[in-house]
């Protein structure tokens, strides 16, 4: 991969939500005034980062407009530090569930990551195989050319492959196409109508694309939909019983928080209700996202050799860095710098009226997930959102006490 990369970037800010650390959350302090629920599984606090600086920064996010917030932090010790803020439903006083489903979108890379490395570590195939080996004449047309496109570049987005997922922008095109259903095959048809943003391996740019066809090649090879896979490999054995694949049911199980989109007009619209595409489909919990990572970097799902492959990242851009400032891309794992020293490992999503942060230790003793109710087509809303949500998960990571901001 070249120093100097070109970068492609999802059409829309709904496929993805990235954020970076937080420098201005102050502000917003001051004029929370949210309603707030702040629990321990065992009542006690931790040591650094407490309950009180939980409430405060989730305060924070929602005092920015957000409707609804809810983070959770899970201790080396085992212990759940919980905080809500906001409300479940405009117009209505029913509190953020502690306990409750959103979609997580983008992480779920993270899961179809682990799955394939699996398989490589299982013989069953390499990051090395190119895209034409398993699914041949599938990548080509305008320049695409599954034959020079490997597995570990869809896995690093490294592929080139253009994005051109459906979605929409106002309100009106939701109201119309949130039902709407795509098949894999279908919407690699739609990038294949477009040329690669670069050539396999010579640059990096976000690719939701690369993750369905990621997708497609594991049907082949374990003869079985991906879906299953992740649910027997993944899923059941960490005990992630509150994450699921909804497919055509656009409706998310109770109890659950609505998600908002803020569109450019300035309407806030309920989203909640729609079938969301592939792999960005996932629905899941605070609770749930942690055991992931926290199996994940702890090495129960993956041989200390795929873990490492999969911890070898690669520079993003420097125009993408607005979004992470500091970090790097690995396979379907984000790696940012921590405040504190160190870095920490993620993968964060966005879907339209859902977006969420989250961060794991090296070990995966420590991690963090923020869920937020509302999602902004306005640039600047966005990235005040993402700062103080990030702020949260390096704060918490750190264990850093609060500083009565």
């Amino acid at each position: 991969m070249t120093s100097t990369t070109q970068t492609s970037t999802p059409r829309r800010h709904r496929r993805l939500r990235r954020g970076w650390p937080a420098v201005a959350a102050a502000a917003a302090l001051a004029t929370a005034g949210a309603t707030l629920a702040v629990q321990s599984a065992d009542g006690a606090a931790a040591p650094g980062y407490r309950q009180a600086d939980l409430r405060r920064d989730a305060d924070a996010l929602r005092a920015l407009g957000i409707t609804g917030v809810q983070a959770r932090v899970t201790t080396a010790s085992g212990r759940d530090l919980v905080a809500t803020a906001g409300v479940a439903e405009v117009g209505e006083a029913r509190p953020v569930p502690r306990d409750g489903y959103f979609r997580i979108a983008s992480t779920g890379k993270a899961l179809m990551a682990t799955l394939v490395l699996q398989l490589v570590d299982e013989g069953k195939l390499s990051p090395a195989d190119t895209v034409d080996h398993w699914l041949p004449g599938v990548i080509a047309g305008n320049g695409n050319d599954g034959r020079k496109m490997t597995v570990r570049q869809l896995l690093q987005n490294t592929s080139g492959l253009h994005d051109d997922l459906p979605g929409f922008d106002t309100p009106q095109q939701y109201y119309r196409h949130r039902y709407d259903t795509y098949t894999a095959e279908q919407l690699v048809a739609r990038a294949m109508k477009h040329h690669p943003d670069f050539a396999p391996g010579t640059g990096w740019g976000y690719s939701n694309t690369g993750y369905v066809v990621l997708g497609m090649i594991v049907d082949k090879v374990t003869g079985r939909p991906w879906p299953e896979e992740v649910e027997s490999r993944i899923l059941k054995p960490l005990g992630m019983r509150h994450t699921y694949l909804p497919g055509a049911t656009p409706t998310l199980r109770r109890p659950h928080a609505d998600g908002y989109q803020v569109f450019a007009s300035g309407e806030r619209t309920d989203v909640t209700e729609q079938i969301v595409p592939d792999l960005g489909g996932y629905v899941s919990t605070t609770a749930d996202v942690n055991r992931f990572f926290q199996g994940l970097l702890g090495g129960e799902l993956l041989s200390a050799a795929r873990l490492a492959e999969m911890r070898h990242t690669v520079p993003v851009p420097k125009e993408f860095e607005v979004f992470w400032p500091g970090g790097r891309y690995g396979l379907g794992l984000v790696s940012r710098p921590l405040s504190c020293g160190g870095s920490y490992w993620s993968h964060e999503g966005g879907e339209a009226g859902y977006i969420t942060l989250n961060g794991a230790t090296d070990d995966g003793r420590r991690t963090v997930t923020v869920s937020l109710t509302t999602s902004f087509n306005d640039l600047g809303r966005t990235i005040r959102q993402q700062e103080a949500a990030s702020d949260l998960v390096d704060r918490a990571l750190c264990d850093t006490p609060g500083t009565g901001r």
